[in-house]
């Protein structure tokens, strides 16, 4: 989580300082990054609390955005189901990219086993505190930064950085491309409506890649 935490809080500043300069107000600001803790979904919302958007497409860009979350508390059940649910629901808050990511490297397999929530909380503290750190400077800090430094694209590069080390498979590849291709077709719809565009059109690619994709050969050399 070392070598990743540098890129989640460059992330973290992004935000701190996109929230700071959007004039939400220090105490909103404040709150979205301890509460809702996802990047992604705070610089999505963002624009449209300020613009004064509905309620229900606030919502609606922010489910849309932190679908993946669904995802990865599916495949943590399989490990977890045998915790109490207070300490699931303490886990579940910390959940984020990074740790999904490092957790299934470690135990590939999705059985309960020794040690796992050890290390998944070891992960926590380097993960949530290089986000806060980076938030909450950026939030006080904000006035620090001149607008020329182009902070939002170094924030920009920052997160493709950590999107990469997300993509494996084809499928995945051809999800993001396709979702960066219907993001910019779709940038002038109104109310950032460009983003559940791109998201359906991942989930779209995706759902039809893994469809496209061979059967696995059986040990009898057929297929199942």
């Amino acid at each position: 989580m070392a070598v990743l935490a540098p890129g989640i809080f460059a992330w973290g500043l992004v935000t701190g300082v996109a929230m700071a300069g959007s004039g939400m107000g220090m105490t909103l600001a404040l709150a979205m990054s301890l509460l809702v803790f996802s990047g992604s979904a705070q610089l999505a919302t963002m624009p449209l609390i300020v613009a004064g958007a509905p309620v229900w497409v606030v919502w609606l860009t922010a489910l849309c955005v932190n679908l993946r979350f669904v995802v990865f508390s599916v495949t943590w059940a399989r490990y977890l189901r045998l915790l109490p649910l207070a300490q699931r629901l303490r886990l579940s808050y910390f959940a984020a990219d990074m740790n999904f990511v490092l957790f299934l490297r470690r135990y590939p397999e999705p059985v309960p086993a020794p040690g796992q929530v050890a290390y998944l909380w070891g992960t926590v503290p380097l993960n949530w505190g290089a986000w806060q750190l980076g938030s909450l400077l950026g939030i006080f800090g904000a006035h620090l930064v001149p607008a020329h430094w182009g902070l939002g694209f170094a924030g920009t590069l920052a997160l493709l950085g950590l999107l990469c080390s997300l993509l494996g498979p084809r499928p995945t590849w051809v999800a993001a491309a396709v979702s960066g291709a219907a993001a910019v077709a779709a940038f002038a719809l109104p109310l950032k409506l460009h983003i559940v565009v791109a998201i359906a059109a991942a989930v779209a690619a995706g759902a039809a890649m893994e469809r496209l994709a061979p059967a696995p050969a059986s040990p009898a050399g057929g297929t199942r």
